[in-house]
């Protein structure tokens, strides 16, 4: 029975040693994450900080290109108000004068001249 008793004891030392060589190098693994955690947490934070940056500017460029829309805007709509009522005016005004001389020319026609045809079937092909 004192042989039971001393393997008994031999493999639950054996496996207590085992624990504790275990627990240590996992203290060792913890230890080194922790060591390497703060500079990581620093550059993470550096580059945040730096994309927080490029989308500032970013948003600065964009309200930029959104007023200069504005403003082109805004010189299209003068500029249509101003060239485009007359120019309109004076295109009406030349149709009429147009149309006017053409009646009284041809007696009633368009004043458009008329396409001929290809003649004897010659031409382009």
């Amino acid at each position: 029975m004192a042989v039971f008793w001393a393997v008994l004891v031999s493999f639950v030392a054996y496996t207590l040693l085992r624990l504790a060589r275990l627990l240590g190098e996992a203290s060792e693994v913890v230890r080194d994450i922790g060591e390497q955690a703060g500079p990581l947490l620093d550059d993470m934070n550096r580059t945040v900080r730096r994309a927080n940056e490029q989308l500032g500017r970013t948003d600065v460029i964009t309200k930029q290109v959104a007023g200069v829309t504005q403003n082109v805007s805004a010189v299209t709509t003068v500029m249509t108000s101003v060239v485009g009522g007359p120019l309109v005016k004076a295109a009406a005004f030349s149709y009429g004068v147009r149309r006017a001389l053409g009646n009284t020319r041809d007696g009633g026609h368009s004043g458009r001249p008329e396409l001929t045809g290809r003649q004897n079937g010659k031409g382009r092909r």
